[in-house]
């Protein structure tokens, strides 16, 4: 990957995920606990070899910016290796970035300066594992001028994906951004081709349309003019991309064991959480015994800004008595720094310094960090984001109709707290 260029767009504001965005940009929105949505797109870069990163903040950058330069700090400018941050510069013109292919454009002189064969255009917030040497593979073994990372998904969807048409062989036809009326796969009326906002180019095609076309997205703007100029192929992402991975497994008596396989449903695992029930799903599939999305793989790690904060502990044993307590996590990520005192954590992701009181209890939710929950609290499918202190005998989640007039509640019914909900 030494003739690959990667550039991570990374200013969303990701307005439908307020009021988790409300101070940062979707990709430094936490996740997993101890992540923010940024580390998985860069760990795919180190794990697939590339070494060589632009990241592009705009929005409400600064949280991003400093976990970048406290936890990414690990590349050789001796050996070529470099991850640069280039916010707006206004380089061509008195203007921030307009879009995603405004924000490349501004950023023309970087790229010449590295003079890559082939730029690779990521985003910085979507949750997946993918293996950019292979998506890189099948660009030159097509001889396309860009390649588009595509998924299947049921076409009920497609009002939220912008939509890719093929041919047989996976040749780019057609797109439409978000339509009501897709077009399905060729010979499957169910399923369509989304586009996973994931790219390849060669580098003097990009540039040159780029100069020649001043219009600023990618998607609705840039490929669907290249269709009939340039070829144009789709990478299906599900049936390409097989990581071999060291999968955990926990037999009937407990004993932790280790296999060597192919991890082909984790592999094939894509998510874009642009809204906050994709959001909260996300999260929940972490949990679990044999969980959808693996952090806990050796040979494709997961990297970040790791906390100095000391182990979660759980403390107080009580099980007698007129009120039981005992402080447990079932099935749950729980964050160094955390406390469950005498509290119970179910289905959950807590996130670093967070302090569960007695007998509260925690049900299929999000909890960001420095959040702390009273006595006798019940929280059930929330997103509790951070430094929210939840008072005594508080009930979130239990009462929608309760709760919208509180909080935010998503159209799932995901109940979603901050600091200014619940003023100290």
């Amino acid at each position: 990957m030494k003739n690959c260029l990667a550039l991570i767009m990374a200013g969303g504001k990701g307005e439908r995920l307020m009021p988790l965005t409300r101070n940062r940009s979707k990709p430094a929105i936490p996740f997993g606990g101890i992540y923010l949505l940024i580390d998985l797109t860069l760990s795919n870069c180190i794990n697939s070899g590339v070494y060589k990163i632009i990241v592009l903040p705009q929005y409400k950058s600064q949280t991003l910016m400093q976990h970048l330069e406290e936890g990414w700090n690990i590349f050789s400018p001796a050996l070529g290796h470099y991850i640069k941050i280039a916010p707006p510069q206004m380089m061509v013109g008195e203007k921030w970035y307009q879009g995603t292919a405004d924000s490349i454009r501004q950023n023309i002189n970087l790229i010449e300066q590295e003079s890559p064969e082939h730029l690779l255009i990521l985003s910085g917030d979507h949750v997946y594992k993918m293996d950019y040497a292979r998506f890189k593979d099948y660009h030159e073994a097509q001889n396309a001028d860009a390649t588009l990372a595509v998924i299947e998904m049921r076409k009920e969807m497609s009002g939220e994906y912008g939509v890719i048409e093929v041919d047989q062989e996976f040749r780019v036809t057609g797109f439409q951004e978000k339509p009501v009326n897709p077009r399905t796969l060729p010979k499957d009326n169910a399923h369509i081709l989304a586009s996973m906002g994931i790219y390849i180019f060669k580098t003097q095609v990009l540039l040159d349309l780029l100069k020649s076309d001043d219009r600023a997205d990618f998607g609705r703007h840039i490929l669907p003019a290249m269709i009939d100029r340039y070829n144009v192929m789709a990478y299906p992402y599900r049936s390409q991309n097989r990581i071999q991975d060291i999968v955990v497994h926990t037999d009937e008596e407990g004993t932790r064991k280790e296999s060597i396989e192919e991890n082909i449903r984790d592999s094939g695992y894509w998510r874009d959480v642009g809204t906050l029930d994709a959001y909260w799903n996300a999260n929940m599939d972490l949990t679990g015994v044999d969980p959808y999305f693996n952090l806990y793989g050796k040979l494709w790690p997961i990297r970040t800004n790791q906390r100095q904060y000391p182990p979660a502990k759980t403390v107080f044993a009580q099980l007698s008595g007129p009120e039981i307590r005992a402080g447990r996590a079932l099935d749950s990520l729980v964050a160094h720094g955390s406390i469950i005192s005498g509290g119970v954590v179910i289905n959950s992701v807590i996130s670093y310094n967070v302090f569960i009181q007695s007998w509260a209890s925690v049900e299929e939710s999000v909890v960001m960090e420095n959040v702390s929950i009273g006595r006798h609290a019940r929280i059930k499918k929330a997103i509790i984001t951070e430094g929210v202190r939840v008072p005594h005998n508080t009930e979130i989640g239990f009462n929608p109709k309760k709760d919208r007039k509180l909080f935010t509640v998503t159209p799932r019914g995901i109940t979603v707290v901050t600091k200014e909900d619940i003023p100290d």
